[in-house]
């Protein structure tokens, strides 16, 4: 279930070009879509199109694009190179985009940290998961990670990491698919079923391994199993090398808004033994951060 840039597993050559690019750049989020299509409905006078132009500059900086010329930005933000110039400009007068004193191309600035921590900050998920997340990683040795819904992904809020190797990283902020992960499959689980098909069709499935299961009737059979036992598995569906053990949250009226996961590695486990010893685990974690959360 996890990436990094400093480890890459070529081994499985069945997996797509598609599935390429998360590995060199494990927190992208998915595709943005081009300005034009911003622009919402032409009855909308409140939207603004600047602001939309300026998020999607910011955007378009991600680990495999950690510094851009000017038309590479406009490139990646899908505009023309004049409304990127503009945007780039505002955003450097702002403090949120600066240039590399060696190679004079564009970065993001440490400021644009504050955009994210501001929301990581006031979120009562969080706040109520830490304890039970560093107790979790303690009991199982594995890093405990809590995770909430964005669209077709599920994005990585809070973070314990285990004492032992870990093969690949996984920071606050990484994106992984609900169709392949094992948070996602917890998540989907306790939504009706129509509501978990129809977030499944939003999406491409490509196949990320050998292993993935890159049909919605295959996936939502993994989801029925999960109805039942409490938890979803991911046994090598998104990297080589990767499981995932999770358990979905809920607030205080019943509604699940996001998952808590194990990644136990196969070189220290197999998905056998990591069910019964590590799922029981989860879902006394998830079930504990679920009394203390609030109903909004």
């Amino acid at each position: 279930m996890r990436t990094s840039t400093a480890h890459r597993r070529s081994s499985d050559t069945a997996a797509s070009a598609d599935a390429a690019a998360p590995r060199t750049s494990p927190g992208t989020p998915p595709a943005h879509p081009p300005v034009a299509a911003l622009s919402g409905p032409a009855s909308d006078s409140l939207f603004n199109l600047s602001l939309a132009k300026g998020l999607q500059v910011l955007r378009a900086f991600s680990a495999a694009h950690r510094s851009m010329t000017l038309a590479e930005i406009a490139q990646a933000a899908g505009m023309t190179k004049a409304s990127a110039q503009r945007s780039v400009h505002t955003l450097q007068a702002l403090g949120y985009i600066g240039k590399h004193p060696s190679t004079r191309r564009f970065v993001l600035l440490p400021r644009v940290v504050e955009l994210g921590f501001n929301y990581l900050d006031a979120h009562p998920m969080i706040s109520a998961a830490h304890t039970y997340l560093a107790q979790l990683a303690r009991q199982s040795g594995e890093t405990a990670t809590l995770s909430e819904p964005a669209g077709t992904h599920m994005v990585y809020l809070a973070q314990v990491l285990t004492t032992q190797h870990i093969p690949v990283l996984t920071p606050v902020g990484t994106q992984v698919p609900l169709y392949a992960s094992s948070c996602g499959r917890a998540y989907l689980s306790q939504l009706p079923a129509a509501q978990a098909e129809a977030l499944l069709q939003q999406a491409p499935m490509p196949p990320r391994t050998r292993a993935t299961l890159t049909t919605v009737d295959a996936v939502m059979e993994q989801l029925a199993q999960c109805q039942q036992t409490g938890y979803a598995t991911n046994c090598e569906e998104l990297f080589l090398g990767d499981m995932g053990i999770a358990a979905p949250v809920f607030n205080a009226r019943g509604v699940v808004v996001g998952a808590i996961h194990l990644a136990p590695p196969t070189s220290r486990w197999n998905m056998a033994d990591a069910q019964q010893a590590l799922a029981p685990l989860v879902i006394e974690c998830a079930r504990a951060v679920s009394q203390l959360l609030p109903a909004d």
